[in-house]
């Protein structure tokens, strides 16, 4: 088993705290297994990282499902503004929410959601999903059909429907049901929620 010499501990540390290498890369770029790495390490009290460091090195290098788009009209920067107050008000929002969410039935707020998704942030289109939410009385094809064409998302990307039976006829009606935009990709849903924060900080004091 190759060894590292101890007059390379500063290129060690190097490597694992500041370029933030793994343990088998960093014996790559050496030259040896890992285990002289570890041993290496180990000898010489070099802290390991925690396992909740090396999963935020991870998410920090996963490369974005999205590209966030250049506000050069007022169009664009209007649209931004629009789609972040809705998802301040509509969207699902929690500290561990790994995942884009917008919730509503109204046809109009969905369509300014997914063009705002689409010519803000670049999404991937095959990254795009919907859930219907409809009672028992509707026809969930019918309206599977009808927001595939206003959203332009495929019915293949539409997730199983949530279909209500224990409803009250005289309750609130919902011509088109209801569905969820989601996009799955908790970077995304943490540069909306910077973007939010942002024009939180600046209006409410």
């Amino acid at each position: 088993m190759g060894r590292i010499d101890i007059k390379r501990i500063d290129e060690v540390k190097n490597l694992y705290n500041k370029d933030q290498l793994c343990m088998r890369e960093i014996g790559e770029r050496l030259g040896v297994p890992i285990d002289a790495v570890i041993y290496f390490m180990r000898k010489n009290g070099l802290k390991r990282r925690s396992f909740s460091e090396i999963d935020k090195i991870r998410f920090d290098n996963k490369p974005l499902s999205f590209k966030i788009k250049k506000l050069d009209t007022k169009y664009l920067r209007d649209l931004k503004t629009i789609g972040l107050m809705l998802y301040w008000g509509e969207g699902y929002k929690s500290d561990n929410c790994k995942v884009v969410d917008l919730a509503n039935s109204n046809p109009d707020m969905i369509l300014v959601f997914t063009n705002f998704l689409r010519k803000i942030y670049g999404v991937d289109e095959k990254r795009l999903r919907i859930y219907l939410y409809c009672h028992a009385n509707q026809d969930y094809k019918e309206l599977t059909r009808f927001w595939s064409k206003l959203t332009k998302v495929p019915e293949s990307q539409f997730s199983k429907p949530y279909i209500r039976s224990d409803f009250r006829e005289d309750g609130r009606k919902m011509e088109h049901g209801l569905v969820h935009v989601r996009y799955s990709d908790k970077k995304l849903f943490l540069e909306i929620m910077k973007a939010i924060n942002f024009y939180k900080n600046k209006y409410i004091k």
